[in-house]
């Protein structure tokens, strides 16, 4: 049987705060009946559930489908491996385009947590028995390596990281939904202070409790409902071949170039043809790598390309428009989804990007990677 043509349906988010005090399975539910009104469908004309998670806002899959009224399940993915959304995404999308089911909610949910690392008294074993002992533990630790390392080799104008970071900020004034809204200079970031050098406390995302749902159908069922029509043009996943972020040989040629080499031999569009992007920003050097990674600009040109404003709202190529998730709140991809699903279907307001009709969403960075390709044309 060949591939089905795959379309986003529509999408859902719970409520989103730092300490709202609700349990995963709430933040689940909350997203999915937001996403069900979004299409118009109902729980049972749901028939797959993908969601990725991990300790300790592990998703339990099934009893969130029994929680919404979902008795029709075909087929269930709960994963703990792999790009966060992306990677619960590209499964949903692989689900109805091979026939296994023909209405897959793929969720995220994540809470905010408070902890700093691991106390002095614990023990840790495997990989981490090697940089904990140096404290060495939190992610931001080895993103600081990456972002030294991409400057250095790159040549990139490290102004050109607070540039995208202020350019996200307004997208984000003019996002009701985005959490920090207040206008932002670069002067403003430059102030910021350091969490792990070079990286600033302005350039991580923002931790928050939230749930967000996306549903993927057959393009012949989104024909059928009322939002306008996003196709799923291509996806991918990548490897870089290392066990863990620490272990990179090549921080300037990780997961991301593999899973874009293999997104653009999967389309016809190329990378002249996008006109809108959600690239993930745990980190906000993470948005220029994949920048390059994805062909947007060429090898060591992304530093001039924010700089020259190409990122920023009129700009070439606007990026994050919905503010991403240093000012949305980090919710592991989804909201670049959403996001391009909004702008495909011309409904940003005024954040909107005149006659987009292509858009590229992207998650983490390392050993792992993932992207998709939308767009709104037949």
């Amino acid at each position: 049987m060949s591939a089905r043509r795959v379309a986003v349906a529509g999408y859902g988010l719970s409520t989103i705060g730092r300490d709202t005090g609700l349990s995963v399975l709430e933040l689940c539910t909350q997203a999915i009946h937001a996403a069900l009104a979004d299409t118009g469908l109902r729980p049972a004309d749901v028939d797959g559930l993908s969601a990725y998670s991990f300790a300790p806002d592990t998703i339990d899959a099934y009893g969130t489908a029994a929680a919404v009224g979902m008795t029709g399940l075909t087929w269930v993915a709960g994963m703990t491996e792999g790009p966060a959304f992306a990677q619960s995404a590209v499964s949903a999308a692989m689900a109805v385009a091979s026939g296994m089911c023909d209405t897959v909610i793929a969720l995220r949910a994540i809470r905010r947590h408070t902890s700093t690392g691991l106390p002095h008294t614990a023990t840790v074993g495997g990989d981490r028995q090697f940089t904990q002992v140096f404290g060495g533990g939190q992610p931001v630790q080895w993103a600081g390596m990456y972002q030294r390392r991409l400057v250095h080799e790159l040549g990139w104008d490290e102004a050109a990281i607070g540039t995208q970071v202020v350019a996200q900020r307004r997208f984000a004034t003019m996002n009701p939904e985005a959490l920090h809204r207040a206008p932002l200079t670069l002067a403003d970031y430059e102030a910021s202070p350091f969490v792990s050098a070079p990286i600033r406390l302005l350039d991580c995302d923002y931790p928050v409790d939230a749930g967000a749902a996306v549903v993927f159908t057959t393009e012949e069922r989104a024909r059928d409902l009322a939002a306008p029509v996003v196709l799923v043009d291509a996806y991918s996943l990548g490897v870089s071949g290392e066990r863990t972020f620490e272990h990179a040989r090549d921080v300037t040629r990780t997961a991301s170039h593999a899973a874009a080499a293999h997104l653009w031999r999967r389309t016809d569009w190329k990378p002249g043809d996008v006109d809108v992007a959600g690239l993930y920003d745990g980190f906000s050097f993470v948005v220029l790598d994949w920048l390059e990674a994805l062909g947007l600009c060429e090898r060591g040109g992304a530093a001039d390309f924010v700089l020259g404003g190409g990122t920023a709202p009129g700009g070439r190529l606007p990026v994050n428009c919905d503010g991403g998730a240093a000012n949305v709140g980090r919710i592991h991809g989804v909201n670049h989804v959403i996001e391009v699903v909004r702008q495909l279907r011309a409904q940003s307001g005024p954040r909107q990007v005149g006659g987009a009709r292509v858009g590229v969403v992207s998650n983490a960075i390392g050993p792992f990677a993932g992207c998709l390709l939308l767009t709104n044309q037949a």
